[in-house]
């Protein structure tokens, strides 16, 4: 990992442990939940930890612009797309933190030239931190510990698929559960998911619906560290800085 790098890593690594403690904090008081303009909820714990997001990453490196999810839903996403960019997602997961599941993220991804190259993801209320900008990078640690390497696995006999909670059943899961058969499948929310197959606890990760860019760079970035992919539907490799930061359908993978 250049020194850049690691530089950018640690700041964005306080970030989402700033982040962290702030939703954790948040979640044990009577919070309000409110609607955005697509029906989706939001509450102080996402603008609080988006607050905090931004504001360090601009201070550390203010010549790198910031895609912000809850900025762009009351502001608007930025007309030019810039070769560099972060892309934040400040609680992943929404609807998970206010049912007080524990499948909720901080995600902080770093793009440049249309890739995902530098990720770091918070679980908050799981205590941990996942990381990875290139090849052999990727790691894992608790909010206070050291980083520990982490890398995908080969597919066991039984492999774990993870899938969307939010989206429930459908013909295209069941029909990509054919696909592997002996599969175990674990429905759960948020970007997670990619965590998991990076630390080699699931191996597949279909994704059918819609998706922001700012819920899967962070996660890409980790995934492909540890040794993983993800790719379109039709193989094609997955870019950024698309027309209204949205994402089509993927797949991601563990370790071939």
């Amino acid at each position: 990992m250049n020194s850049e790098y690691q530089d950018l890593i640690e700041v964005a690594r306080n970030a989402a442990r700033e982040a962290a403690i702030a939703i954790m904090r948040i979640v044990c008081t009577e919070f309000e939940v409110q609607r955005k303009l697509d029906d989706s909820p939001v509450t102080l714990a996402d603008t609080e930890a988006e607050h905090i997001i931004v504001g360090l990453l601009k201070a550390a490196a203010p010549s790198i612009p910031v895609v912000a999810e809850e900025h762009a839903a009351a502001h608007g996403l930025p007309d030019v797309v810039a070769p560099r960019f972060w892309l934040v997602g400040p609680l992943d997961g929404t609807r998970g933190f206010v049912e007080l599941r524990d499948e909720y993220s901080v995600n902080i991804g770093l793009v440049e030239n249309g890739r995902a190259v530098l990720g770091i993801i918070g679980v908050p209320n799981k205590g941990l931190i996942y990381t990875g900008a290139g090849s052999g990078t990727a790691t894992r640690q608790s909010l206070d510990g050291k980083p520990e390497p982490i890398a995908a696995r080969r597919p066991p006999a039984k492999p774990v698929v993870v899938t969307s909670r939010m989206h429930g059943p459908s013909r295209k899961i069941a029909a990509f559960m054919q696909t592997v058969p002996s599969a175990e499948q674990k429905p759960m929310g948020s970007a997670y998911k990619f965590c998991l197959l990076a630390e080699g606890s699931a191996d597949h990760y279909p994704r059918y619906g819609n998706t922001s860019e700012w819920d899967t760079a962070a996660g890409q970035a980790i995934l492909e560290a540890a040794g993983g992919s993800v790719v379109t539907l039709e193989g094609a490799p997955f870019v950024y800085g698309k027309p209204k930061y949205l994402n089509p359908g993927f797949i991601a993978h563990g370790r071939p």
